[in-house]
């Protein structure tokens, strides 16, 4: 009897440590010196500029960028140096990006500067885009190495690292970009990204009109 009691005890232990990461994951989940940037249930702490039809929803403890919607969503607070870290989730030919050091007016991958997210592999795209349009590039400015996304229907892992002048993107655990914004010299692109310049901004989702779904946003802060 008193092995069952202990062995029920243990039962019920692990099942309530499993509810509450299951209620809970978008805070449990987050690594040492990191904040979540999303709590699972509101954008409370976001802001969308310049909104398509319902901007952007939430499903499932996730952030989703539907294929009627869109726009910018942007965080309220503004960060200069810092890791970000999320999931994504890509449908065909899907485009959106991650907007860094950008402020709220303005196109972000010029006012500021824009991580690019795309399905570079569809056929949508093919001979039609730039090295630096390609996933992970600094959108129309530095280029990323591609082949690193998953298939269509698995979740990416992706980490942006803005390090004073530095900019590394990882995804799927492979640096596909590493480069110093200094290098960028060339007048007519300076001019075109005034954006480059800056030191601080918001971070934001930059929807397109197609569906893709972000989940376990979060961020650290560096000197």
């Amino acid at each position: 009897m008193l092995l069952k009691t202990l062995l029920l005890k243990t039962v019920l232990r692990g099942f309530a440590a499993c509810t509450f990461i299951a209620v809970c994951g978008a805070s449990a989940a987050v690594e040492p010196g990191f904040q979540a940037l999303f709590d699972g249930k509101t954008l409370t702490g976001w802001k969308l500029v310049g909104g398509h039809g319902p901007g952007y929803v939430i499903e499932d403890g996730k952030i989703v960028s539907p294929a009627d919607g869109g726009g910018n969503l942007f965080t309220e607070k503004e960060y200069a140096n810092f890791v970000l870290r999320f999931e994504f989730l890509l449908t065909p030919a899907a485009n959106n990006g991650i907007g860094i050091r950008a402020p709220y007016e303005g196109d972000a991958a010029y006012k500021g500067m824009e991580i690019q997210i795309l399905d570079d592999s569809d056929v949508a795209y093919k001979g039609k885009i730039r090295p630096e349009q390609y996933h992970g590039s600094v959108y129309d400015v530095i280029p990323a190495r591609t082949g690193y996304r998953k298939p269509l229907g698995q979740w990416n892992e992706e980490e942006i690292v803005a390090d004073g002048r530095r900019i590394t993107v990882k995804l799927n655990g492979i640096t596909i970009l590493d480069a110093s914004l200094d290098m960028v010299r060339e007048p007519g692109v300076l001019e075109h990204h005034p954006g480059l310049a800056r030191s601080s901004g918001h971070i934001g989702f930059l929807g397109h009109g197609s569906r893709v779904e972000f989940r376990n946003v979060r961020i650290k802060e560096l000197p």
